[in-house]
């Protein structure tokens, strides 16, 4: 369903950092996956579950590509599954 640079690679959750002074994560990465088997560079697909401030809106876990090429995001901190979908040209 997403456009062809999203083809042929992993979607990713990252559920975000606990630890850290300045939080990173709570977000959806897109890794291209290369011929020769090997990862591209990961790059955001989905953000804003983590304000400019550090709060956390959401925490996302797991990703599921469903057969329509939508994907649906799990969140244990908002305690939501939110679908990701593309209208775009296709």
């Amino acid at each position: 369903m997403f456009p062809q640079k999203y083809r042929g690679g992993i979607f990713d959750a990252e559920h975000g950092s606990w630890n850290r002074t300045k939080p990173i994560g709570a977000r959806i990465m897109f890794v291209p996956i290369k011929e020769d088997g090997t990862a591209g560079e990961a790059k955001v697909f989905a953000e804003g579950w983590l304000t400019s401030s550090g709060e956390y809106m959401g925490r996302p876990v797991d990703v599921q590509m469903l057969q329509d090429g939508s994907l649906l995001v799990s969140d244990d901190y908002a305690g939501a599954i939110y679908r990701i979908s593309y209208t775009g040209a296709k």
